[in-house]
């Protein structure tokens, strides 16, 4: 076993033997043959790094490959070749119609998910955008993790953006080419606009607190200060003498001198004050419309050769997409912090139900007369309430900044139509409502189960149908990270198509087919969270699918798809030129906001009688899960600890030592908690239930969805999560916390030097939970996946993982190499000699932090106990004679060079294998 082929074939070897012994356990063997080895001597700590090395290579490995299967062809030319065959209009009106509107908004988003270091998104990125075999030059291993920050975030996005941009404006040009021979004498009146690009990244306050106001005007000066950049070096491209290149420039300088004030500290009143009134004060360079831009390189086109009228035309296509910006901006709040907003205004003793009609009709007396208020600086550095805090800064940068692009305002835990009245309100109140789109999110089990009655009554209301008549479109946000914990993936996605179904019933009852329907679909990355990992095809479609789009063109409702690109994942699509060309080439031909009207009735909604049933069975299933306390504890068993920190926001709320053991999945958030089940081994929010949804009906319901698009779409999610999965694995976990195995491990004098630390941790374990939990988690899922499996057998495989036994094998040599490092880890804990309490921490206070892999604070505990820096006699200059110290001053090094050193060392290596399992499941939270 001196290579992950060496532990592949033994893995093999051991699974042969649950033919005998069915509970055998082949993953956690595997880690003892290792533990026992390492433990002996016989191997150490460098010889396991160089597997955890080389487990980390062929992980990223996969990782590219995958990224380039999801959007090839990569090749430059080839694409353009490929977007040349999706010119299929008869005439200009029909190509008009087709590129003159979105196709999809792509917003970038940012959570915990940056998993990669720098190096390592750009070395997966640069092995997929080429033709070549992907070898060792993307096999960055053992790379420092520098701190996720805010700044790193917004930065990553923006580049993002940028090479998205760049890919949109060589499709617009050829799109603009291509009509230019077609149609010469009526090519100039086409606008193209065939993608929307947006960040929420820097605006984004729900579930955070360390953003500062100031922080959100300094991001968006900062983008606008890029954009104006990209726009001069266009146009500079075209023409180095044009006239236009007098007001970019200096308007570049401007906003750059502004992101300068504002990338500064501005919590001192005068700061602030200084920054502002150079922000507000008139000035000739402000540029805070391209209108007059736009019109005029449109106009300069219409006179221009073709080849000089397309890059004109371009560029104008460019700033009509972006503004003043590198996209559109989405501000978020919680519903509940609107809620505290407005209560100051028209509930200020907190006895008024905001659910109630009373609420209701106090709400809209309030909008009926509300007058708009002038705000400033002053006013938005002062305000204490989030949410208003959130309209005072769209109200100064709508201002200041860029007066044409709208900006989202994003409401999480949405579940009632008062919250919207109550951002109308103070949309209305700062001046904005006609540049503001008010967006409830969808996510919640109850947002969800109740979302059809709250859009029945939202848009009944007179007031809300004015606003969405000024805007031209109205909005909502439905998500899959707490729909898909609580609900589970596939009942999730069901319930959000049946939700965007009853917002076309409720605009048509309504009279709102006039206006737009912009649904946002914040899936974000990795299997298990909305992004499908199949096919691209089945990424854009599993959000939003046929069915929902044939709702709402039935209706006449003009849709537009928005959809997030999260993180380190979502933007490698866009992490080369050659990724981003290839990523907007596969959504131009998928075409999501189009959709054929005329197709014929999927039978999954046909046969309601089978899929209503099949979906409640899921859903239910999972909630057994979500409110068993097996499940919980069993989640929550290691903390977060056998996650790397993927972000700037903090992925869980702070609790005590003492109630570690009684953690709720609600203190976890949603993205670390899918990370979580596939560490374990076992993505239970997306594959449990199935199989027993099914049961006694397996025949039927393999019928339905073997003839339904939409059920094989299902199955596929399920199989590619299913081939990764290992039930086995979840069981081995547990046996780590058995006091009984650790008892007998040194039985008949196998392993007598290791009789002390064992007994130890025998006797400490008696008490632990976690070995019955993990057993009663195993077989539940065991029963379940029985069914799975059975039903899977009546369905072909359309599209089988390639390679499966190996990956699934690679994984299970990771956890097996993970749980010998944890067995290594308690064997150190325990035999580090006994010290005593202090600061109210105990020896067993420090066993329970590493048990739990809260391992930085048990080290510091440690390194507290048995200090290797301490003063030393020669340090003081003093006179008086003295013999004692009379040792040789070596202190506790020995200690931390024996137990201490080694945990944190292994520690390490444990988190290098989360990331390389995380690589083979696609994931980046």
């Amino acid at each position: 076993m001196e290579d992950v082929s060496g532990l592949i074939e033994r893995l093999g070897e051991l699974h042969q033997r649950t033919r005998e012994t069915p509970l055998f356990n082949p993953v956690f063997q595997l880690g003892l043959d290792l533990s026992r080895a390492l433990e002996a001597g016989e191997i150490d700590l460098n010889a396991l790094e160089g597997l955890v090395s080389e487990l980390e290579c062929e992980s990223m490995q996969s990782r590219s490959k995958r990224l380039r299967r999801l959007v090839a062809p990569v090749d430059p030319a080839t694409n353009s070749a490929a977007l040349e065959d999706t010119f299929q209009a008869d005439d200009i009106a029909e190509f008009k119609a087709q590129w003159e509107r979105p196709q999809l908004h792509a917003v970038f988003t940012a959570h915990p998910t940056f998993l990669l270091t720098p190096d390592q998104s750009n070395a997966v990125a640069q092995a997929a955008s080429k033709q070549d075999d992907i070898g060792a030059e993307v096999c960055i291993t053992g790379a420092s993790r520098p701190q996720v920050t805010l700044e790193y975030e917004h930065a990553r996005a923006m580049r993002a953006i940028s090479h998205a941009q760049i890919a949109r404006d060589g499709i617009v040009a050829e799109a603009l080419a291509h009509a230019a021979g077609k149609w010469p004498d009526e090519w100039h009146a086409i606008q193209p606009l065939p993608f929307r690009f947006a960040s929420w990244v820097g605006y984004d306050m729900d579930g955070r607190t360390d953003i500062k106001w100031y922080d959100s005007i300094g991001f968006r000066l900062g983008e606008k200060a890029e954009r104006l950049e990209h726009y001069t070096a266009s146009l500079e491209a075209i023409d180095a003498d044009h006239a236009l290149l007098d007001v970019l420039r200096p308007a570049l300088a401007y906003a750059r001198s502004r992101a300068a004030d504002f990338g500064e500290d501005l919590t001192v009143p005068e700061a602030m004050s200084e920054a502002a009134n150079r922000l507000t004060a008139d000035d000739p360079h402000k540029l805070l419309s391209l209108t007059p831009l736009i019109d005029a390189l449109e106009s300069e086109a219409r006179e221009a050769a073709t080849e000089r009228a397309i890059k004109l035309k371009t560029l104008a296509a460019a700033m009509r997409a972006d503004g003043l910006g590198m996209g559109w901006i989405h501000f978020r709040v919680n519903s509940s912090q609107l809620h505290n907003a407005i209560r100051r205004r028209i509930d200020p003793d907190n006895a008024l139900d905001l659910s109630s009609k009373g609420a209701m009709a106090t709400l809209r007396e309030l909008l009926a007369r509300v007058k708009p208020l002038r705000s400033n600086f002053a006013a938005l550095a002062i305000e204490s309430s989030t949410a208003i805090r959130q309209f005072l800064a769209m109200a100064q940068i709508l201002a200041h900044v860029d007066a044409d692009a709208p900006i989202r305002m994003l409401i999480a835990e949405c579940e009632q139509p008062s919250t919207i009245l109550a951002a109308l309100y103070f949309a209305k109140l700062f001046g904005i409502e006609d540049k503001v789109d008010v967006s409830p999110l969808f996510e919640t089990e109850s947002a969800l189960e109740h979302g059809g009655r709250f859009l029945d009554a939202l848009l009944a209301e007179e007031a809300y149908q004015h606003y969405a008549r000024l805007r031209g479109r109205l909005c909502i946000q439905t998500g899959f990270s707490d729909a898909g914990r609580f609900v589970g993936q596939i009942p999730a996605s069901l319930a959000i198509e049946r939700l965007q179904g009853r917002l076309s019933e409720a605009m048509e009852t309504n009279g709102l087919t006039d206006v737009a329907a912009l649904i946002f679909n914040t899936h974000g990355e990795s299997m298990g969270r909305g992004a499908h990992p199949d096919s691209f095809a089945d990424r854009l479609t599993w959000p939003l699918s046929s069915w929902a789009k044939r709702r709402f063109a039935r209706a006449g409702i003009r849709l537009e798809p928005e959809v997030s690109f999260q993180g380190g994942d979502g933007y490698l699509f866009f992490a080369t030129p050659e990724l981003a060309r290839a990523t907007l080439g596969r959504i131009v031909e998928h075409r999501p906001a189009e959709t054929d009207i005329n197709a014929p009735v999927d039978p999954f909604y046909r046969r309601t009688d089978i899929s209503l049933d099949f979906y409640r069975a899921i859903r239910a299933h999972q909630r057994e899960h979500l409110e068993s306390k097996t499940y919980s504890r069993a989640v929550t068993a290691f903390g977060l600890g056998l996650l790397n920190s993927t972000g700037s926001r903090v992925s869980r709320r702070q609790s005590d030592l003492s109630a570690d053991r009684d953690m709720s999945l609600r203190q976890i958030r949603a993205i670390p908690h899918n990370a979580i089940l596939q560490q374990l081994g076992y993505p239970v929010n997306v594959i449990a239930g199935i199989g027993s949804a099914a049961d006694g009906n397996y025949e039927e319901v393999a019928a339905l969805l073997m003839e339904s698009e939409r059920g094989l779409q299902l199955l596929r999610l399920a199989r590619s999560s299913n081939a990764l999965a290992s039930i086995k694995t979840v069981a081995a976990y547990g046996e780590l916390f058995n006091s009984a195995y650790w008892a007998s491990r040194p039985y008949r004098g196998t392993e007598s030097h290791l009789s002390d630390a064992c007994e130890v941790l025998a006797e400490y374990l008696t008490k632990d939970d976690r070995t019955g939990v993990f057993r009663r988690l195993a077989s539940r899922l065991r029963v379940d996946a029985l069914k799975l499996h059975r039903l899977l057998a009546l369905i072909p495989n359309e599209n089988p993982l390639e390679d499966r036994e190996n990956i699934r094998r690679t994984i299970g040599a990771a956890q097996a190499l993970r749980l010998a490092l944890l067995q290594h880890m308690f064997i150190k804990a325990v035999s580090i000699p006994t010290f005593s309490r202090a600061n109210d921490i105990s020896r067993d206070d420090v066993l329970e932090m590493v048990f739990s892999l809260r391992v930085e604070d048990a080290l510091a505990q440690m390194r507290r106990a048995y200090p290797t820096n301490y003063p030393q006699i020669t340090d003081f200059a003093v006179d008086a004679p003295s013999d004692y110290p009379d040792g040789d001053g070596e202190g506790y090094t020995a200690i931390q060079r024996d137990f201490i050193d080694p945990i944190e060392r292994a520690y390490g290596l444990v988190l290098r294998l989360s990331t390389a399992i995380a690589n083979e499941f696609g994931a980046h939270g």
